[in-house]
């Protein structure tokens, strides 16, 4: 069984893996060794005895970065969606005009 620092808040030994958490998923956790005090319940990291409150701040904003580059690049302009631009729909708007000027 792995052995964890004593809790920072009641200087218990007993501590737990924590194997989710809403703002890590089954990831974060496991990379900042999160456990939570079975006595108190304080979670902090379990390699240092430190809070994991920075950490968990800089993987929230890495992943939300990460997450808006990808939706960004991933996604087709509006642009190329558009018909009025589309080089198709400009043939036609011309062939349209020529035939109102022929009028």
């Amino acid at each position: 069984m792995l052995q964890y620092r004593p809790c920072p808040k009641c200087a218990s030994d007993r501590a737990a893996a924590i194997g989710f958490t809403w703002w890590g998923g089954i990831v974060g956790p496991k990379m900042f060794t999160h456990v939570k005090c079975t006595k108190c319940g304080t979670t902090y990291n379990g390699k240092t005895g430190k809070s994991n409150q920075m950490a968990i701040a800089i993987y929230l904003s890495v992943s939300t970065v990460v997450a808006i580059v990808a939706v960004t690049t991933l996604s087709p302009s509006r642009q190329q969606n558009n018909p009025a631009t589309s080089s198709d729909s400009s043939h036609n708007l011309d062939r349209v005009a020529s035939l109102i000027d022929r009028s």
